[in-house]
């Protein structure tokens, strides 16, 4: 697990086709000091597990569903990427869950400044499948990096960036049409399985749970007061 807070920003120094996969050779002195051999490192998002272990490096196989599903596949030697070594038990949770498994790519839409200097602000779009679980305020993982949603529209989605994290991360070399590995907050996709919820023509809709009623006609005022919820 991670929490998109990016510990360094490596760059991919080889890439060695393995078959239909795909070895990363990355330069990463700092990361790779905290590496051992099966760790698992966040790469542009991506869990990944290290292999080698090098004095200012590692290597990193990515298999053909992650080469499908990622950007990880289009990254050339001398590309930047973003790293996050696995949160350890008890470190700091600075940003928010973040599993490393990516759920879809996010199109660049456009960039404006923010006035006074207070950083940029970023226009993304996503797939229409994944948008119902990004709410403004609510976090959203991209490149590996931890963000607030500062609004949302339909599948359009804007995010501002202060400047650590444009200095701090590849983000803010990024340019319109560029994609991005984005993951939504797996909270609320928990939240739509256990409420029995599935998407049907774009929307929400209740089915049956095991019982033969809907998710839905379980919760009301008298089955929550009974889980404790003052209603």
């Amino acid at each position: 697990m991670f929490t998109g807070i990016v510990e360094e920003v490596g760059v991919i120094r080889e890439r060695i086709p393995i078959g239909t996969a795909l070895r990363f050779l990355v330069s990463a002195p700092g990361v790779a000091k905290a590496l051992k051999a099966g760790d698992s490192v966040a790469c542009n998002g991506v869990c990944l597990t290290a292999e080698e272990i090098l004095p200012d490096g590692f290597t990193a196989t990515a298999v053909p569903e992650t080469l499908q599903r990622t950007t990880l596949g289009s990254l050339p030697a001398g590309g930047s990427v973003n790293l996050e070594a696995a949160l350890k038990a008890g470190d700091p949770m600075g940003g928010h869950i973040v599993q490393g498994h990516v759920d879809g790519v996010a199109a660049v839409s456009a960039w404006r400044d923010l006035p006074a200097g207070a950083g940029r602000e970023l226009t993304i779009r996503i797939p229409h499948a994944q948008a119902r679980y990004c709410v403004e305020k609510g976090s959203l993982a991209l490149h590996g990096v931890s963000l607030t949603i500062a609004a949302i529209e339909a599948d359009t989605i804007r995010i501002a960036l202060v400047p650590h994290t444009l200095s701090h991360t590849n983000l803010g070399g990024m340019k319109p049409g560029d994609a991005l590995n984005f993951e939504v907050d797996l909270i609320g996709k928990y939240v739509e399985k256990l409420l029995g919820f599935i998407p049907k023509g774009g929307a929400l809709s209740a089915q049956p749970n095991a019982g033969g009623a809907s998710a839905s006609a379980a919760l009301d005022a008298a089955s929550l007061g009974k889980w404790g919820y003052g209603v």
